[in-house]
């Protein structure tokens, strides 16, 4: 007994991400459908290890057909066909960003602000922050619980799968033409992204912060608490998958080093890796293909009374996205909202 599943934007990074986490997590499935447009239509995408997807039109889909929806593409995709999903009783995991200010539809992180879920009941929508913040909250949960955070200072080192599989493509074949002296045209970024970082991720505002640094700071408010003060500097690296930070946070009251190892040790999708050695720290291609929160570096911060600073990593494609998203489908359907699971 299971629900029935659709994926839209299946034949992304990020929707090839969830069918396969789908698999791997054991989801109760009774049936699933990736769905996509165009061109894309008939596409071959492997679920599990015995079953093969044929991508479906997405605008033919009938959505009464689906007991829960994952949106993993375009916000345009999702502002036409999110709604039409829901109204036809389907809930919706929506991950691109279209809904996630929007009061009515929570903004969750399952380990961050469950209790949020709620408040999916009345429109079916459930979001999902981005990679970012995704991490940057579970990270921070722990903390917040001990001794309540009242400013971050973060820094993100942004892989270019943030930005899609051009944006992938684009890296290999700018680093592969630096060596042989034929270096392509920077088309999916700003300027060449291979052997560079870039400081700039979506577009600027009136103030001088970007898209990306106001959504870090507004998302993450939305999920953590509001009365927390955020700045952000994002920057594109060119690593393929994997978001770093340096984190700089300040509490309201005292927090030691050894409190805040002790609170992030025990919080479920943390891992702590923090040795003052070399190589005593997790970078962002170690984390790859794994489910945690990487937290490293954490040390006192001398310039404010109660201050810490730390370095974290994750798998943007996976806990950062995909996986949160999966988790939570798995609350939705702990808590009986998924409707009546086919049979």
């Amino acid at each position: 007994m299971g629900y029935r599943v659709a994926v839209v934007g299946a034949t992304g990074a990020v929707g090839r991400e969830v069918i396969k986490t789908l698999s791997e997590r054991g989801f109760p499935v009774d049936g699933i459908v990736a769905l996509a447009s165009g061109r894309l239509l008939g596409t071959e995408i492997s679920f599990g290890e015995k079953t093969v997807l044929k991508v479906q039109s997405l605008e033919k889909h009938d959505f009464k057909a689906s007991d829960l929806a994952l949106f993993c593409a375009t916000p345009a995709v999702a502002a036409a066909h999110a709604p039409r999903a829901a109204a036809a009783g389907c809930m919706v995991v929506e991950l691109s960003g279209q809904f996630h200010l929007e009061f009515d539809v929570p903004l969750l992180v399952p380990e961050v602000n469950p209790q949020a879920l709620a408040r999916a009941a009345k429109r079916r929508i459930v979001a999902t922050p981005s990679a970012a913040v995704v991490q940057l909250a579970v990270a921070l949960k722990p903390l917040h619980d001990l001794a309540r955070v009242k400013r971050v200072v973060v820094s993100t080192y942004q892989a270019v799968s943030g930005a899609g599989k051009e944006a992938m493509d684009e890296l290999w074949s700018q680093t592969r033409g630096l060596f042989v002296n034929e270096l392509g045209a920077s088309e999916q970024f700003t300027k060449q992204m291979a052997f560079n970082v870039i400081p700039h991720i979506d577009g600027f505002m009136e103030d001088g912060a970007t898209r990306e640094e106001w959504k870090l700071a507004v998302e993450t408010r939305k999920v953590l608490d509001p009365d927390v003060q955020v700045v952000a500097t994002c920057v594109r690296v060119p690593v393929f998958i994997g978001h770093g930070m340096a984190v700089t946070v300040e509490f309201e009251s005292e927090i030691t080093e050894e409190q805040a190892h002790r609170a992030l040790h025990d919080f479920p999708g943390v891992i702590v890796l923090d040795k003052r050695d070399d190589g005593g720290y997790v970078t962002p291609v170690e984390t790859v293909g794994e489910d945690a929160v990487y937290v490293s570096r954490l040390r006192r911060d001398p310039t404010v009374p109660h201050g810490l600073a730390f370095w974290c990593a994750t798998d943007n494609l996976r806990k950062g996205t995909a996986l949160n998203a999966v988790q939570v489908a798995e609350l939705l359907h702990e808590r009986g909202m998924l409707g009546k699971p086919a049979r």
